[in-house]
């Protein structure tokens, strides 16, 4: 294994990568997995593709992108049988706006070279969504934009349990955060995402797990403090 691979109920899995602790999730059905976000090289992606392919050596069969950050999505070039899910703005930036995605990269540190062979490798989502159903037979897989918060963009992915005793899993790209506190960015709204929170929560409901996009697992209680703290900024 290229990464390790926690347990979140079953069939659902997550990482964590070394750059920028950023949170790649799985979700495996009887007709094919599910990946939500990529990573950021290709060398980072390939792993998680062979990673995939131990779990369903059909590799990854839908992906999900939570949002236009370089570090969630241009992994997505690795991914090429796989259907790339995501809001339109993500298109739009990975169409048009490599350039930011480049100057972003590089100020976080990433290597040049890495990123130019990542760019120039780039694919664009085909399902452009704001709420969406994945069915992977057995279980099926819920997209919805919560609204505006971390970006006026951020896709979440639900994914309820296939057994009595598993929770409900939310992956919740950067709209939740524990290695860290919140990014607020330029492109960002602290006031909606107060609000979209709420709806995250409703989402996951008092016993689910959240994922963040960056650091360990969190329960309800503590999305709650962070929006709590996203409220006083």
């Amino acid at each position: 294994m290229n990464q390790s691979w926690e347990p979140l109920a079953t069939g659902v899995y997550r990482c964590r990568l070394a750059f920028l602790d950023v949170t790649v999730g799985m979700v495996l059905g009887r007709d094919g997995a599910v990946l939500i976000d990529s990573g950021t090289t290709l060398d980072e992606a390939r792993g998680i593709d062979a990673d995939v392919r131990t779990f369903d050596d059909r590799g990854v069969s839908h992906l999900v992108l939570t949002h236009d950050h370089f570090d969630h999505v241009l992994g997505s070039a690795v991914f090429v049988d796989a259907g790339v899910y995501a809001m339109t703005a993500v298109a739009e930036t990975m169409a048009h706006r490599t350039d930011y995605l480049r100057t972003h990269a590089l100020g976080y540190g990433a290597a040049p070279a890495d990123i130019d062979a990542v760019i120039a490798a780039i694919r664009l989502p085909q399902h452009l969504v704001e709420r969406a159903l994945i069915d992977l037979g057995d279980r099926t897989v819920e997209l919805v934009h919560p609204g505006v918060g971390h970006t006026d963009h951020d896709l979440v992915v639900r994914v309820p349990g296939l057994r009595d005793t598993d929770p409900t899993v939310l992956f919740c790209g950067d709209l939740v955060e524990e290695s860290a506190d919140p990014a607020v960015g330029d492109d960002s709204d602290p006031a909606q995402w107060v609000t979209t929170m709420e709806r995250l929560l409703a989402l996951g409901g008092a016993d689910g797990v959240y994922v963040p996009g960056h650091g360990a697992v969190v329960d309800a209680d503590f999305v709650r403090r962070q929006q709590q703290w996203l409220r006083e900024l």
